[in-house]
């Protein structure tokens, strides 16, 4: 059980760097937990809120939407768990996804272009 919604934890969303930013997005959670329904099993976040001293350390995009508490890179593992990870993010309602080898990034900010999907 978790402390922000049934499953998922501000632990797992927390700034790596250590600073303790964990302030993440209500409705990325809301948005998290359609995702874990629709694929029936945990979802792995890889990265979720940054500080901007951990974004530009790790070589972060400036705008990023972690910056914000807005988005999260989600661990997957072949082709097929990127294709599985794609559509529950498509059915939870997410407009932004970037597919990567080893993780998808999944972000609920509405003032960048919707509808798009990018690679890494």
């Amino acid at each position: 059980m978790g402390d922000l919604s049934e499953h998922f934890s501000k632990w797992e969303f927390a700034c790596h760097c250590g600073c303790g930013y964990d302030d993440v997005d209500p409705n990325l959670i809301t948005m998290l937990e359609v995702m874990r329904k629709h694929l029936g099993k945990p979802i792995t976040i890889n990265s979720g809120c940054r500080c901007l001293r951990h974004n530009t350390l790790i070589g972060g995009n400036p705008q990023s939407e972690h910056m914000d508490g807005q988005a999260a890179d989600l661990a997957i593992g072949g082709s097929y768990g990127r294709y599985k990870m794609v559509d529950a993010a498509r059915e939870a309602g997410f407009r932004r996804i970037g597919v990567a080898k080893t993780f998808v990034h999944v972000d609920t900010d509405i003032q960048k272009p919707q509808d798009v999907m990018w690679l890494y």
